[in-house]
């Protein structure tokens, strides 16, 4: 009997960049991503006016085309509607109760928040989450732009499948 891969999407929360939303969209792609939830303020691939939003489609290429992608205005809604879809939510942040990345246990559905690039996810979203999990950082710097960081993580996460 051949076993499924699981299901992994992403939310992207409050995400300023056109250029990382694009960027994450072509990772989200070669990495086998269900789906990406554009929440709160994050550019999406198509303006309100029913337009491809040309700097999104240009770091894309063609991502937004063949990933599946919603907006959603309020990221709490959305994960407690995933949760009753018995979906794990898995934040990617450095907080008091994170831990290494690549000790993460997949579900059968899964989705992967990442937040915005200054501020990050929010404590109180952290709260609603099932683990909080981060990279682990060798050097001075704190962090990393949010989508590399999405590429290391969502590789390491889909390698182990």
């Amino acid at each position: 009997m051949i076993s499924q891969r699981p299901t992994i999407c992403l939310a992207l929360h409050n995400i300023r960049s056109v250029y990382n939303v694009g960027a994450i969209f072509r990772t989200a792609d070669a990495a086998g991503i269900s789906k990406i939830y554009l929440c709160g303020y994050t550019p999406a691939p198509i303006d309100r006016f029913g337009r491809a939003r040309k700097d999104i489609v240009k770091a894309a290429l063609g991502a937004e085309k063949s990933v599946e992608w919603e907006s959603v205005e309020k990221i709490e809604e959305l994960i407690l509607e995933l949760k009753k879809e018995n979906y794990t939510i898995f934040a990617l942040e450095q907080s008091e109760n994170s831990f290494d990345y690549r000790s993460a246990k997949l579900g059968e559905k899964n989705i992967l928040i990442l937040g915005n690039e200054v501020g990050g996810i929010e404590k109180e979203i952290l709260n609603y989450c099932d683990a909080v999990l981060e990279i682990p950082m060798k050097g001075e710097k704190e962090s990393l732009n949010v989508s590399v960081a999405a590429g290391i993580a969502l590789f390491e996460i889909c390698d182990t499948l």
